[in-house]
């Protein structure tokens, strides 16, 4: 049994050896029959397209076939991905794509790319090869003035590089314009318009290089997001928070001389400005804002698409070569699109960057996730590979320990790469009513200490001095209050005289003066027995009172001469004009003693 266990280990180490010398060995048996390659220079970014047909020639199925860069260009490649063709018509299917090394050509870039089936003896099949490389184009001259054209320079290879032979090929080059100052003439090569034709060229030899130069005119916008902050905030209430800080540079030739803004305004020059981008947004996102280091843009605009929210952002100022601004932008967005979760097991899938603006490249990308506090068991899964940070921890109200942020960091991305990726993590759902119970235990313990402090008294000895003023206050208060009642007396008694006198009904009259003679004596006595009260607690106020007292004396005296008065003309014994004299002289009187009760009772 021993000796058959390390028989079966043996084979299964061979196998595994055999298998990994075939990886880094390039498979000789296989032939490149046709490429049609499409090199899209109509923007900032270089995009080559490539329609591989593959040939068996060997003896052996091969799963995989490797894919050469040049070593000149590996350093700007962003992104690259392979496709083949389904069993149905228009049906595609992504390849995997992972980078390798050859043990006979390390100096070269290879990636392999698997087969979606084994390619048996004789046999071939065609593939799709998509590469995008960022910063390729360079401007040529280097900078130019406000009303310039920009000229772009490319430098490539005439040739498909390939570690196959290649039996034919072809090649492609769009441009963004018809103005073309000059362009390589690797024979046969033909030119039409903004398109340029190289081959067909027949048997070529791997890894052949011939230098590829276009110096043409290209007047898109050469934008590139220097600095990427992108937060993304988790809350199991319903919403998740999107925030992105961003920094973009004018890539292009830089501005020569000075800007002017009539000229810009007038000619509508500055050909490779930038004056404006469209951003994207999911379709859900509400709450949008936009705002830099100043304040809120109001100069930018807000459309609902069906299938996301386009925003139209316009900087302060046009961006030039070499001119750059930064920027906020944030949105809602509601959980149940993004948050998925099966009993405590949750699973976040959401955008690792979201569309900026037509092909977009973004050198430095970082992205920090806030999870609720408690979340565990966190595991980050992405579609392309990134460098992801310590989990760090973030605190805001009510957090205990900290909620858990997740970092990830990426370079070189572009629109290709606007793909999901997962955070998946546990979370115990009674976790859910900690911060609320938080808010009610913090303004139960609130209320608590004011009520003991405002019901219990914890002095050891009592303050005889501030129990006085407590009750010389309340009296005062008392007292203000009582006299304003016996001032409206006041005002009861001119009413009463003067109905009587409109009226002469002397049985209401009598009535009136009944009623309001009963309700002054009652304020005065209440006002009386304050006055004793006061004198026990407070003499100086007592001694105010009593001249309050004393000024009501005389206003009651006036009051009784009015109603005289009232009286004698009523019965024709008091002249009209006589009355009037001395009722304006009452009233005179009685006004200037009020004001100086008034001032007494501020005085107190």
């Amino acid at each position: 049994m021993k000796f058959l266990f390390l028989f079966v280990f043996s084979i299964a180490v061979l196998l595994s050896l055999c298998w990994t010398a075939n990886q880094d060995q390039i498979v000789d048996s296989l032939v490149i029959s046709k490429v049609d390659r499409d090199i899209d220079l109509t923007s900032q970014l270089v995009k080559i397209s490539h329609t591989i047909s593959l040939e068996n020639n060997g003896k052996t199925g091969v799963r995989s076939f490797l894919f050469a860069v040049e070593p000149s260009s590996g350093n700007h490649l962003s992104f690259i991905g392979a496709m083949s063709k389904g069993d149905e018509e228009g049906d595609v299917e992504p390849l995997d794509v992972s980078r390798t090394t050859v043990s006979e050509e390390k100096d070269k870039i290879f990636f392999r790319i698997k087969l979606k089936d084994s390619l048996g003896a004789g046999k071939s099949t065609s593939v799709d090869v998509e590469t995008v490389f960022t910063h390729f184009l360079h401007p040529y001259p280097s900078s130019i003035t406000q009303s310039e054209h920009q000229l772009v320079l490319f430098t490539g290879n005439a040739y498909f590089y390939s570690p196959y032979k290649t039996v034919t090929q072809k090649t492609l080059v769009k441009l963004a314009s018809s103005t073309i100052e000059s362009y390589s003439k690797v024979k046969p090569v033909s030119l039409s318009e903004s398109e340029i034709t190289y081959g067909p060229y027949e048997n070529t030899e791997p890894f052949r290089e011939e230098e590829l130069k276009v110096h043409y005119e290209n007047g898109t916008p050469f934008l590139s997001v220097t600095s990427l902050n992108r937060l993304i905030e988790v809350s199991h209430w319903g919403n998740i928070a999107v925030e992105e800080n961003v920094e973009i540079r004018h890539t292009g030739a830089i501005l020569k001389g000075p800007f002017s803004r009539y000229e810009y305004q007038k000619d509508k020059s500055g050909f490779n400005s930038v004056w404006s981008f469209k951003t994207l947004l999911p379709a859900s996102a509400a709450d949008v804002y936009y705002r830099d280091e100043i304040g809120n843009i109001s100069t930018s605009h807000l459309r609902e698409l069906v299938d996301s929210v386009e925003v139209d952002l316009r900087p302060r100022f046009p961006l030039f070569g070499g001119w750059k601004t930064k920027y906020m932008i944030g949105y809602n967005l509601p959980s149940y699109e993004y948050l998925f979760n099966e009993g405590d097991k949750y699973v976040l899938r959401i955008r690792f960057v979201d569309h900026i603006y037509d092909d977009q490249q973004i050198d430095q990308a970082y992205l920090r996730v806030i999870l609720p506090e408690g979340a565990e068991n966190i595991e980050l899964k992405t579609p392309f590979e990134v460098f992801q940070g310590k989990i760090e921890r973030h605190f805001t109200y009510l957090d205990y320990y900290g909620r858990p942020v997740v970092t990830a960091h990426k370079s070189d991305l572009v629109e290709q790469q606007i793909q999901d990726f997962e955070v998946h993590y546990t979370f115990k759902k009674w976790r859910l009513l900690m911060e609320p119970l938080m808010v009610v235990v913090a303004f139960y313990l609130m209320f608590a200490a004011v009520i003991i402090w405002v019901r219990l008294d914890f002095s050891i000895s009592k303050d005889a001095a501030s129990e006085s003023r407590m009750r010389v206050s309340s009296m005062l208060e008392q007292l203000q209050s009582v006299h304003d009642q016996r001032v409206a007396v006041y005002q009861a008694y001119d009413d009463t005289i003067n109905k009587f006198k409109s009226s002469k009904d002397t049985a209401a009259f009598a009535a009136n003066r009944k009623k309001n003679d009963a309700e002054y004596k009652q304020f005065t006595q209440t006002i009386a027995d304050l006055h004793i009260k006061l004198k026990a607690e407070a003499s100086d106020a007592a001694d105010k009172v009593a001249e309050l007292q004393k000024l009501d004396r005389s206003v009651k005296e006036q009051l009784q001469a009015a109603i005289s008065y009232a009286e004698r003309v009523v019965a024709n014994k008091m002249l009209k004009q006589a009355y009037i004299e001395a009722e304006s002289a009452t009233n005179a009187k009685k006004e200037d003693l009020i004001a100086k009760m008034e001032a007494i009772l501020e005085s107190l």
